[in-house]
């Protein structure tokens, strides 16, 4: 095993176009050729035992739930010590490095991530990130020096000239290119260019309207100031590395009281400014006239090619002038044709450097990590970390449990009922069955409870309308509900039911589905469940355990005001209804007669009643596990 070449940030082993640029790219590349075959993903010498080779390697690179990502252990003073020891001016051209701090990914076939950096060219932007991203992701990041004068048009040629030796390398793996600002347009032209290679673009406010800022428009009078005058002014400055108040907010921790929060952050900003000072002294004139020819420059080459690009899309967009309806990020998503958009509407325009921004948990939200040229639902999610837990239960979803108080019962063998989840099972294969509240409002009760007491990740079977079709709109500003595919939930299917009985995973079932969580008046806790037996043979199959649980409480302190029955009487609603459905016309399920199974989608209006509780039951285990005569009779299953 060749071990893994790490570059230092700055100045040490640098690359350029060229043959030393190839030379370079072979030492990155050649540790992911070593142990598995970079065309076909088999181990060398493969053999008929293929398939059992590659479960047994996904079982031994699978990360534990709630493991430590190390979001958050880096601050801006790291960012700022990395940019002073930037050589002021090495003298040499653009080039590639590997920041030591994302070590080496601990999956089997990582993806490799490409960072390209905005206006500043530095290429430390990802810092924040460095830990996280690097145990999922091969992160090689793109660094053009403070005096550089390279056009736009070399720097596309050394990025596409990376994108393609990698391409050729391991066809079979995506590529991930995270251009912020600037390095947007040079992620848009790449792809444009590149149809054929499997890229998968983030865009964090992309720079393609740059053209119609004020600094654009005050150009030529910055032209005919002294080149070597250094760059001081305060709004220069932010254009460069963002606002500093909100940079030094970065620095400060959660949970402290406001006068140690108003401490910390003061002496964050106080030793920042000498270092925003330094900077502006490196930074001079000349660069920054150069910086925004070559900004202008880049956004009208990545406007013409935008029709041109394949390649799958996430746009992230923060800031007044990206937010919609006239903001530069909607345009771009009704441009491209394969996007996702996630707005931040309370954060700056450095969205990499804020407070609380995880860009993984971004892309694990949106179910866009992939090691394959397919999203494997089952196969390539990636379990919640320990930071992820603490901000979305202990901060997102905080008060919502508080609310609901619940309670979890669960049955022991012996048949007594114990509170806590003593009775399930700690080992998979397990498949949970119940009946699904109103509006589904017991779901991350249930996901929290399991992860707190057994640690374990309940893998929901959710329906389509999370994943495609029309609800993407919804989930462009409620960017909260991508915690659901970032806590395990996967289109309903055989196949993936399947997959996930195969891994021994805890799967989470409603038969009642949709109909049964957008239920109406008069129909508190009855159940829609199918005549037919569609997952009973299947977990006979695998020796599944069975689970069935009950839950009780919201339909006694909700009361549903409007339910689809009248909203379908309504001219508005009823139009709004029937255009969002359009995608799910095949939705009607066969298996539950009547109209008990038209699963129309709609959101019904409550008010609540009275302070209540869930309670959750979880029935005595039914062991599955030599009930072979459930696998032929059909009346028995």
């Amino acid at each position: 095993m060749v071990p893994h070449t790490m570059l230092r940030p700055f100045g040490v082993n640098p690359c350029a176009a060229g043959g030393h640029l190839r030379r370079h790219h072979a030492r990155l590349c050649l540790r992911r050729a070593s142990s598995v075959d970079a065309t076909t993903g088999t181990l060398p010498g493969g053999s008929s035992n293929t398939r059992r080779r590659k479960k047994q390697a996904a079982e031994e690179s699978r990360l534990e739930v709630l493991y430590d990502d190390g979001f958050g252990s880096a601050t801006m003073k790291d960012y700022w010590e990395a940019v002073r020891a930037m050589p002021k001016d090495d003298g040499g051209p653009p080039r590639w490095f590997c920041p030591v701090e994302c070590g080496r990914p601990e999956v089997d076939r990582a993806p490799l991530l490409l960072f390209l950096p905005g206006s500043d060219g530095v290429g430390m932007e990802l810092i924040l990130h460095h830990h996280s991203l690097g145990k999922l992701f091969e992160v090689c990041c793109f660094h053009i020096p403070v005096n550089d004068r390279t056009p736009f048009e070399g720097l596309l040629q050394i990025v596409e000239e990376y994108v393609k030796y990698e391409s050729a390398l391991s066809p079979s793996r995506p590529i991930y290119i995270v251009g912020d600002s600037f390095g947007g347009c040079l992620a848009i032209s790449v792809a444009a260019r590149n149809p054929e290679i499997d890229l998968v673009l983030t865009l964090v406010n992309p720079a393609t309207s740059s053209a119609k800022t004020s600094l654009q428009a005050v150009l030529p009078l910055l032209e005919t100031m002294p080149s070597n005058l250094p760059v001081v002014q305060p709004h220069l400055l932010r254009y460069l590395i963002g606002n500093p108040l909100n940079v030094a907010m970065v620095s400060v921790q959660n949970g402290l009281s406001p006068q140690e929060t108003l401490q910390e952050f003061s002496n964050s900003l106080t030793s920042m400014l000498p270092l925003v000072s330094e900077l502006g002294d490196i930074i001079q004139m000349g660069t920054l006239v150069w910086k925004l020819k070559l900004l202008k420059s880049g956004a009208n080459y990545a406007n013409s090619q935008l029709h041109a690009v394949q390649a799958e899309v996430l746009l992230l967009a923060s800031g007044i002038a990206n937010l919609p309806p006239s903001g530069e990020a909607d345009r771009l998503f009704k441009t491209l044709k394969n996007s996702k958009l996630r707005y931040f509407r309370n954060r700056g325009d450095r969205l990499l450097m804020g407070d609380g921004f995880n860009l993984l948990t971004i892309i694990k939200g949106v179910s866009m990590y992939r090691r394959g040229r397919q999203r494997d639902f089952v196969n390539d999610f990636l379990p919640p970390t320990l930071s992820e837990f603490k901000k979305t239960f202990g901060e997102d979803f905080k008060l919502f449990n508080q609310l609901l108080s619940p309670v979890m019962l669960s049955t022991l063998k012996n048949g007594n009922i114990v509170r806590g989840l003593a009775g399930v099972p700690d080992k998979g294969p397990v498949l949970f069955v119940g009946y699904h509240q109103l509006l589904a409002m017991e779901v991350p009760a249930l996901v929290e409870g399991f992860l707190r007491e057994k640690k374990t990740i309940l893998r929901a079977a959710a329906h389509q309308v999370f994943f495609v079709g029309n609800y993407e709109i919804l989930r462009q500003e409620l960017s909260l509900f991508d915690w659901f595919s970032a806590f395990g939930a996967v289109p309903v299917s055989p196949i993936n039911t399947y997959k996930m009985f195969e891994r021994n995973e805890f799967v989470l079932l409603y038969p009642g589905g949709v109909r049964e969580a957008l239920h109406r008046k008069g129909e508190a806790y009855k159940l829609f469940w199918p005549d037919q037996p569609e997952f009973v043979r299947m977990a006979a199959r695998f020796g599944v355990t069975v689970v069935p649980f009950g839950c009780v409480g919201e339909d006694d302190f909700v009361e549903i005001v409007l339910d689809y029955n009248d909203q379908k009487n309504i001219p508005y609603l009823k139009d709004a209804i029937k255009s969002f459905n359009e995608d799910f016309k095949g939705l009607i399920r066969d298996t539950v007669k009547g109209d008990d199974g038209n699963q129309v989608l709609h959101l019904p209006a409550v008010l609540p009643k009275v302070p209540g509780r869930l309670y959750f039951l979880f029935g005595k285990p039914i062991e599955m596990k030599g009930m072979d005569n459930v696998l032929t009779d059909r009346k028995k299953a």
